[in-house]
């Protein structure tokens, strides 16, 4: 090795010139290159229509998503930018299937996204799988989406993936809430005659029979028309059988009818808790005085234990945002539609050609991901294509700074969510 400090100084400022040089065209070898393409992503969401509150927080998301993908994301070692293109399904499966055709056929994007109820994402999801396209969805119990796909366990989907909570969640936090209270355990059931309602009321792989198995004498009431102004025949049924407990789906103008009507008929249950129609402090205050004591699932609040993975925000922190900035109450879907975007991130990063689509798809399977609403693995779901997050049982009571706060009671899937109230029986 030649000691420049032994040569005359003109040569060492010569060489060190030489070397600074050579230094400075070799770093583009080491760093990121810049893509010539844009990463183009779908992103189905019911902005309008009945099922609008689960998309309440889609514009602050998006927004908060974008700012940290402002310098792209680096795929492969070159940096592409990221082009978010949201899409209104209009709460109407017909609506979600040809927007997702044409974010697959005319926008050409390279990973379609859908959330909020089986409504969106099972009719985004067969035009994902038809067209060989990746897809990951969210925010819809796993067995109204796979079975609702006519999903086959022992094969499952090629190109679709979902990752939320399934029926034995549901009835671990729900029968953990029942059963804290004195009810003669008679379970009244009312379903929506939608995919929802069909996937969780089917007598084989639905709640029912997992209700029954728990101690519940289940009582059907046979499936609603959604958007139905008459409930006078399902509260007949709960009345003749002294159904003290009622639980099963609907949209939120449906329970509010519903509601209404039940204490116009004077009916009185110990225990209603409901899927998807009180998930949204809008719904519940929509019900005026009667929404105290209404329970429901807790997918995610602010209180639960995990942060993400791409901001860094704990579920407290983007709570505590999205209020400062909406001035409105925070809801539950938050959490997931940050958790669906930045999964998909995680996804792209770890793709070995991004021009591959069935590269994109493998990068899917092989996600073992820390998120905003816990952990997400394709590897070991119930079935495949199937990632599980937790789930805890949550009622309404009388709030502080809004009307109604959604206090998590149980926490029987999920310990590590801590319980913020005892669960009483309606007054």
């Amino acid at each position: 090795m030649t000691d420049n400090t032994a040569l005359p100084a003109t040569r060492r400022r010569v060489l060190q010139g030489a070397l600074a040089a050579g230094s400075v065209l070799a770093m583009p070898a080491i760093r990121a290159s810049a893509a010539t393409r844009t990463i183009k992503i779908g992103f189905v969401s019911p902005k309008t229509g009945p099922i609008a509150a689960f998309a309440a927080a889609d514009d602050f998301i998006l927004k908060g998503v974008r700012d940290a993908l402002k310098n792209g994301v680096t795929v492969n070692g070159k940096v592409y930018p990221v082009e978010i293109l949201p899409r209104d399904s209009q709460s109407n499966t017909s609506r979600a299937a040809e927007v997702a055709q044409q974010l697959i056929l005319q926008d050409k994007v390279d990973l379609l996204l859908a959330s909020s109820s089986a409504d969106t994402t099972n009719p985004v999801a067969d035009q994902a799988e038809v067209n060989n396209t990746p897809c990951i969805t969210t925010d819809t119990p796993w067995q109204a989406h796979f079975f609702g796909r006519g999903g086959n366990p022992a094969k499952g989907f090629d190109w679709t993936y979902h990752f939320f909570w399934g029926a034995e969640e549901i009835v671990k936090s729900f029968t953990g809430m029942w059963n804290a209270i004195e009810t003669n355990k008679v379970l009244g059931c009312v379903w929506s005659n939608d995919a929802d309602g069909v996937a969780l009321s089917n007598a084989e792989h639905g709640l029912p029979p997992a209700y029954a198995a728990s101690g519940f004498k289940v009582v059907g009431t046979g499936l609603f028309t959604p958007l139905s102004n008459d409930f006078s025949a399902q509260i007949a049924k709960l009345k003749e059988a002294k159904a003290e407990i009622v639980t099963g789906v609907f949209l939120p103008p449906d329970f509010a009818t519903f509601w209404a009507q039940c204490g116009q008929q004077g009916y009185k249950p110990k225990a209603m808790t409901v899927m998807k129609a009180l998930l949204f402090p809008s719904a519940l205050e929509a019900l005026g005085d009667r929404g105290a004591g209404l329970s429901t699932e807790v997918w995610w609040s602010p209180n639960h234990p995990f942060k993400s993975g791409l901001t860094g925000q704990s579920a407290g922190e983007l709570c505590a945002a999205y209020m400062a900035e909406s001035k409105k109450q925070w809801t539950q879907p938050i959490g997931f539609k940050h958790a669906v975007l930045e999964v998909a991130i995680d996804v792209l990063k770890r793709t070995r050609d991004i021009d591959d689509p069935a590269s994109i798809r493998d990068a899917i399977a092989a996600t073992e991901y820390q998120s905003i609403v816990g952990p997400v693995s394709w590897k070991k779901g119930p079935v495949k294509n199937v990632s599980l997050t937790p789930l805890s049982g949550g009622q309404w009571v009388k709030g502080t700074q809004f009307k109604y706060d959604l206090k998590v009671v149980n926490n029987d899937v999920f310990p590590a969510i801590p319980v913020g109230a005892k669960f009483e029986p309606l007054t």
